[in-house]
Order: structure tokens, then sequence, then C-alpha cells
């Protein structure tokens, strides 16, 4: 089972790492791998070309603003009503469930988490939670509702009025607006996403964004998009940004009409099964 929105990964000199690709290749999942133009020959040796969309510019220093928003109209152009947009250094995909974190294999829980914001009229913005924030038996809630962390592996509703903009945190932004427009974001806990640590690649936005005293300009630049909303604090041992979400506790979800009455009577897997290293599937004990 394969998502019905168009799957999209920016990828820049990562041509040999290529981790979000591998994942998506292993779990038979349909994507783009969208790259500059004069990379285009580096990923075609290790990437079908029926899979790489050529951009129509290079080295503009701007991070992967222009990408993002390429990506957008480009999802758009061929019909789709919402897009995932993925980092290239996306190892493994996870599933939560019965205290237990187990790799997936199939791209079921990307049309999980499509069907579960169908059933709302305002969600615009969706996610799967980084892995490291997750332990498999800590009890946490399928989802959370207006909150942080709307990185990475990204499902956008393209009918909403906004585009990716500025020059650091563009994620934290576009979900800040996506929030202040009265619009809920989702969090999804019961998906994962194992990202590598940012600074621990080369390529992607390293060379342009993080060198120097980046990391103090991106919360800087955060505060001046949102000043009533975010201040910059000291965590870590590195400048962060902090945003006061409790001001969207208001924005509450709207089912559709015709989800409204909608029992649960059957727990949907999606055709997941749990299986062992040997692939023979294990069966729960209630």
């Amino acid at each position: 089972m394969n998502p019905k929105n168009p799957i999209y990964i920016i990828s820049k000199g990562r041509w040999k790492s290529r981790l979000t690709s591998e994942s998506l290749e292993m779990m038979k999942v349909p994507y783009h791998i969208v790259v500059e133009p004069q990379e285009y020959r580096k990923y075609k040796h290790y990437i079908s070309k029926d899979k790489i969309l050529v951009l129509p510019f290079k080295n503009l220093g701007q991070g992967s603003i222009p990408a993002r928003n390429w990506v957008w109209e480009h999802s758009i152009s061929i019909g789709a009503k919402q897009h995932w947009i993925l980092d290239d250094n996306i190892d493994k995909f996870a599933r939560v469930n019965r205290n237990m974190k187990t790799i997936v294999t199939s791209g079921a829980i990307f049309k999980c988490a499509e069907d579960f914001v169908d059933r709302y009229e305002n969600i615009g913005m969706s996610a799967f939670t980084y892995d490291f924030f997750i332990a498999a038996s800590g009890g946490y809630p399928p989802f959370l509702l207006n909150t942080y962390r709307i990185y990475s592996c990204i499902l956008i509703k393209n009918s909403i009025p906004f585009r990716w903009r500025g020059h650091y945190n563009e994620d934290t932004d576009l979900s800040l607006r996506v929030l202040k427009s009265g619009l809920c974001t989702i969090l999804f806990n019961a998906f994962t996403a194992q990202k590598t640590t940012t600074l621990t690649m080369t390529g992607g936005n390293t060379d342009e964004l993080y060198k120097d005293d980046g990391r103090l300009k991106m919360a800087q630049s955060l505060v001046d998009q949102h000043p009533n909303i975010a201040k910059i604090t000291w965590k870590y041992g590195r400048w962060q940004h902090h945003v006061y979400y409790k001001h969207f506790k208001k924005n509450r979800l709207i089912k559709k009409k015709k989800f409204k009455n909608m029992k649960m009577d059957k727990v949907n897997n999606y055709g997941m099964i749990l299986v062992d290293s040997e692939g023979k599937e294990i069966k729960y004990e209630d």
C-alpha cells in the first residue's frame, strides 16, 4: 500500500549517501528526487532518471526555499491536492505500536497518515516525528495537535495560502503561519522518521546555512518573523528558538461531514503485520 499524494525528496550534494531515497526504494514507495542541474549526472548514476526532477535554477544561496516552492507548484500542476516533502537524510521509517517501535517495509504509514488528515477540513500541515524523540514504551499519544517539530517528513495541503519563505527555520515559520490562520497541524507519534543529526553529513544546507554564527541567525530570523510568540534561548550548548505554542490551543479539528458519524468498530492496520527476522508473522496476544 502506497500514498496517493506525490513524495518529493529535495537533495543537494548527497548523491552518494541517498539515505531517504534508499529507504523509499526498500519500501517500494514511488518518489521524485529533486536536484539542481549541475548535479543531475551524478544522481543519475545511482537513481533511475525517471525518478529525478531537475530544477530550473542552481546555487542561488537561499537554502532549499526555491526548491520547496518549485515542488509545491509541480505537485499542483499534476493535480495533487497535497504533497509530501522529505529531507534527504532520513535513514528509516518506523511504526510505534503496542510498546514496540518497528521498522516498516511498505508505504502503508504514508497512506494511513493521509487518510487521517483527509477526515478533517482544517489540517494545513502534518509530519512524522523524529525517531529519537519517541521511546517505544513511552506511552505517547498517537499524534499531537498544533505543536512543534513539523519538520523533515511533511504532508502539505496545496490549497493553503502560503509558500516557503526566508532563509532559516522555514519549516517552523510555515507551520506557524498555518496555525496563525486558524488551521491545525498534526505531529504523528505513531509514525517516525529516523533522521541523521544536523551537521553530521556533508551536503544539503550545511555549507550555506550553518557556518559561523548560523545558529543564532536562525533563531533571530524566527523571532523577527513571529515576535509575539518566539524568543531566543540558549539550550544544549547552542542558540535555539523557543515558540509559545499554547497560543494555538483554540485551533480545533473539524471533521468533514461524511466522517462525523464514523464508527471505529475494527482496527485498520493497512495491511501491516509484524514479522520476525526470518519474515514469519508474529501474532499479538491480547
